[in-house]
């Protein structure tokens, strides 16, 4: 019986180091692919004359550079500890871990909500106003709005590079996580941080594309009205038509006269 639950303990051990294994390659794997795609998007962002630099751009950049925040400060080490089977960089650099990662976070959300944003004006009010500027075109707003997001995303960072500890009994089991004065503190900030740097932005960037959908059967629909109202021909041909019906309820009710009628 003994041996039997020897035999059982060694079967999970192997199956959770194959497992942790497996997770390892996989997050080596992601942090390749992120590190390849961003550098890509950052350089075919990259505007080639100062002249000509606009505003997708320069939220792709901004985009590009905080995913890459994530992926040198975050994934690479992550990727590190996860192959050594411990947290081996400190506790200080737990402080700058779990900093980078909430700030990379919040920014590339934002930065995905104002890049939605900009497409849904360019697509639907754009088209509204026969192909004017939208307000997303402004350098100056979409400059005023990344550097809010990136205020937003380092006061909500702020708790996790002080908030920190590095737990463990042993050197084989150190890990890096949050740890917050008390409970009450913790629900709070994830409250807050849940609603106004996740869920708000989310709900704009799920709406904007529903928008996006929605927009060309609404502008055809006013450009066909538009056009109804507006031809002389069109006007020309329902003026006909109203008069001719007008002739003919006349007639009707002349027909319909009982002194008309003969017996």
């Amino acid at each position: 019986m003994f041996s039997l639950f020897l035999n059982c303990s060694a079967l999970h051990a192997v199956v959770v180091g194959r497992l942790i294994l497996v997770e390892s390659i996989v997050r080596g794997l992601m942090f390749l692919a992120g590190v390849l795609g961003n550098n890509w998007l950052a350089v075919r962002s990259f505007p080639t004359q100062r002249s000509s630099v606009r505003t997708n751009e320069v939220l792709f950049l901004n985009l590009a550079l905080s995913n890459l925040i994530t992926n040198y400060l975050v994934d690479l080490p992550d990727t590190v500890a996860d192959f050594a089977g411990r947290w081996f960089l400190g506790e200080t650099y737990c402080g700058i871990f779990r900093f980078c990662a909430d700030l990379s976070e919040t920014s590339s959300i934002f930065t995905t909500l104002f890049i939605s944003v900009f497409w849904h004006q360019k697509l639907v009010g754009s088209l509204k106003r026969g192909g004017s500027p939208v307000q997303m075109d402004s350098l100056c707003l979409v400059a005023c709005l990344l550097a809010g997001s990136w205020t937003v995303a380092v006061v909500f960072s702020i708790p996790h590079f002080f908030f920190v500890k590095v737990e463990g009994g042993n050197e084989s089991s150190e890990d890096c996580i949050d740890v917050f004065p008390n409970k009450v503190a913790k629900q709070t900030y994830e409250i807050i941080y849940l609603t106004l740097a996740n869920a708000v932005p989310v709900a704009g960037i799920v709406f904007c594309p529903i928008g996006v959908r929605e927009a060309p059967s609404v502008i055809i629909r006013d450009n066909y009205r538009s056009t109804m109202t507006q031809s002389p021909v069109i006007k020309a041909a329902v003026c006909a038509a109203q008069c001719s019906c007008r002739r003919n309820r006349r007639i009707l009710s002349q027909r319909c006269d009982p002194s008309f009628i003969r017996l």
